[in-house]
């Protein structure tokens, strides 16, 4: 018997293989996602809210010769606040910590940085109803008889709000883009069909500053001013969706 030659066997097992991949393809050709006759378009939708909390926030920043000593003097101040807030009517819990730390403190003399010391410093927050803004002078008075100082005072949306906030204006902003869609397909003798695909671009809020600081806390007085005569009005909400619809 004729022994077959290498090479042949080679160009076989080539063709057979050839043959394997050609049948598991074949199947698939004309099914790429990004062949399909399908539009693209982007839905918006804002929302006019009005705000439904005003909230304070408070800086307590105590020095001291020690960490231990600086924490010490910080938790006083932070207990007076706590009672002179009480004493407006609030919880003691209505007064939550935002942000606590001891770090040291460092001064610089002919360019050399020396450890005087540590800075305590602990940033608070009160909120309150958007109704009652006769509230914010006494509250800021409360911050400036317990040494506290005054970082930013916002009108913000409540957790409540602002998920309800939300849920309807990426509602609005889905409907737009189908719109949208709609609009594109009769203007080419088609309709929409399935939707292919969708993702929520971005849903933008953001408290609305009645007073900030600039990141120095400042007394009293300064932060009443910037507030006087401020009542609360309609603000922004807004959410973007991005929809694949098919045409057919």
């Amino acid at each position: 018997m004729e022994k077959v030659p290498k090479s042949t066997i080679n160009t076989l097992i080539i063709v057979i293989a050839v043959i394997i991949v050609s049948l598991i393809i074949l199947p698939y050709i004309g099914e790429n996602p990004s062949e399909e006759n399908t539009v693209e378009v982007q839905g918006t939708n804002s929302l006019k809210v009005n705000p439904d909390l005003v909230s304070v926030y408070f800086n307590v920043e105590t020095k001291a010769d020690t960490s231990e000593e600086a924490e010490n003097l910080n938790s006083e101040k932070t207990e007076n606040l706590t009672q002179e807030i009480i004493d407006l009517g609030f919880n003691e819990e209505d007064l939550k910590t935002e942000n606590y730390n001891i770090r040291p403190n460092y001064e610089y003399d002919n360019g050399k940085r020396e450890r005087v010391g540590y800075i305590a410093s602990h940033s608070l927050k009160i909120s309150f109803s958007s109704n009652k803004t006769d509230l914010i002078g006494k509250v800021i008075d409360a911050g400036a008889e317990s040494g506290a100082g005054i970082s930013y005072i916002s009108f913000e949306l409540s957790q409540e709000l602002k998920q309800e906030s939300k849920s309807e204006a990426i509602k609005l902003a889905s409907q737009d883009a189908r719109i949208k869609a709609e609009s594109i397909a009769q203007g080419f003798d088609k309709s929409i069909g399935d939707l292919k695909q969708v993702s929520l671009n971005e849903f933008y809020y953001q408290p609305w500053r009645l007073y900030d600081s600039g990141g120095v806390s400042s007394g009293a007085e300064k932060a009443k001013q910037a507030v006087s005569n401020i009542t609360p009005s309609e603000k922004e909400v807004s959410a973007s969706v991005t929809a694949i619809y098919e045409l057919r």
